[in-house]
């Protein structure tokens, strides 16, 4: 009998224990919210906002199309409907969604309406995604002041949010891989071939044209 108290004292214990992990994730998680985003080459965008304080991490994927589990070859050839995207987790009690926002409109060239730099087509264009109407307005102004600011049309959208597809694993922290890739510069370290790429895209040079001082992440380029 001794025994059999025992293991219920200790299966007791344990159903304690597991109850206060789950209530501490989902209290973490209950802290954590998303932005997702689209702004031309997500490897960029991964990059930029990883950097930002408050930013636990971003997701590269696709959203906004029809194709279920799309590849990134599907949606760069067009037709699936989906933007390349990114999930932007962050802390909203150290970093606003508005701070966010305001920094991926200052991030992008948000008056081109076919693609980013030198990536065209449909899956590169800029877009906000949104869940609700308060996300919806902080977007929109946003946007609003972004317009003010260039004194030119703004035509990113603001979408309703739909299925995020994460994209394939050697595409999640591509600049700062270390796996030897092929490129037309010839074989590089992924993180040297997406120096190498930005550059030549001339992603931060056009910002810095659009944004000037304003721009936050064309400075290290």
């Amino acid at each position: 009998m001794k025994t059999l108290h025992q293991i219920k004292q200790v299966s007791l214990a344990i159903l304690i224990l597991t109850a206060g992990l789950v209530r501490g994730h989902e209290a973490q998680a209950a802290d954590t919210e998303v932005l997702t985003v689209a702004g031309g080459c997500f490897w960029c965008v991964e990059s930029d906002f990883e950097s930002v304080p408050g930013v636990i991490e971003a997701v590269s994927g696709y959203t906004g199309g029809t194709t279920q589990n799309p590849t990134y070859k599907e949606v760069t050839r067009g037709g699936t409907g989906h933007y390349e995207a990114v999930q932007i987790h962050f802390d909203p009690a150290k970093v606003s969604r508005a701070t966010l926002l305001n920094l991926f409109f200052r991030s992008v060239d948000p008056t081109d309406t076919g693609g980013q730099f030198c990536d065209r087509g449909d899956s590169y264009r800029t877009a906000i995604f949104v869940s609700d109407g308060q996300q919806r307005s902080l977007a929109q102004k946003s946007k609003t002041m972004a317009q003010q600011e260039l004194g030119q049309p703004v035509v990113t959208p603001i979408l309703e949010e739909s299925v995020f597809y994460p994209a394939e694993d050697y595409h999640q922290d591509y600049y700062k891989g270390d796996k030897l890739v092929f490129t037309r510069f010839g074989p590089k370290r992924q993180a040297a071939a997406y120096k190498r790429y930005r550059q030549a895209c001339g992603r931060d040079a056009r910002v810095r044209q659009l944004w000037g001082t304003a721009a936050p992440f064309a400075a290290g380029y």
